[in-house]
């Protein structure tokens, strides 16, 4: 039996009401071993990284419960990487992104320059306005109108 309940707010974050009463939004399931034992050890952390709750097994929480987490790591685990800009309605943001990925064309709304986030000397982590993540692996792989397009917004 669980004495915490997983719930999510009106901002779409999920929101941890712990055992001792206190109540965190925006957290984090992270599994421990996503390749080796996807179902096992999945940690709650805190929007700052800390660990708040520790899940021995997805299939021991309340369905409620489990459907939230298991959405929160598919949500977390998927992302596209961009393999070329196909065009983007302006330089000034919002601005919508239509884009081809390992995954297919799309077009996405950058709400603003923050949301494009540096991973290394050569990775991006693009979020677009509903959250998901969109990954550029390498920037010297991208072709010229790409980059050109993308050196606007960094």
């Amino acid at each position: 039996m669980f004495d915490f309940k997983v719930s999510r707010n009106p901002f779409g974050q999920l929101v941890l009401a712990a055992p001792d009463g206190k109540v965190h939004a925006n957290v984090v399931p992270v599994r421990a071993f996503p390749i080796a034992a996807p179902q096992e050890g999945i940690a709650l952390l805190s929007a700052d990284g800390h660990e708040l709750m520790w899940i021995a097994r997805l299939t021991d929480l309340p369905e409620d419960a489990r459907a939230l987490v298991e959405e929160e790591l598919a949500s977390r685990e998927f992302v596209p990487e961009i393999r070329r800009l196909r065009h983007v309605s302006s330089f000034a943001t919002p601005t919508t992104w239509e884009v081809e990925t390992d995954r297919g064309d799309t077009s996405f709304v950058l709400k603003g320059e923050d949301d494009i986030r540096r991973l290394g000397a050569s990775s991006l982590l693009i979020a677009d306005s509903h959250g998901i993540q969109f990954l550029i692996r390498d920037l010297d792989a991208l072709d010229k109108t790409s980059r050109k397009l993308l050196d606007r917004f960094l």
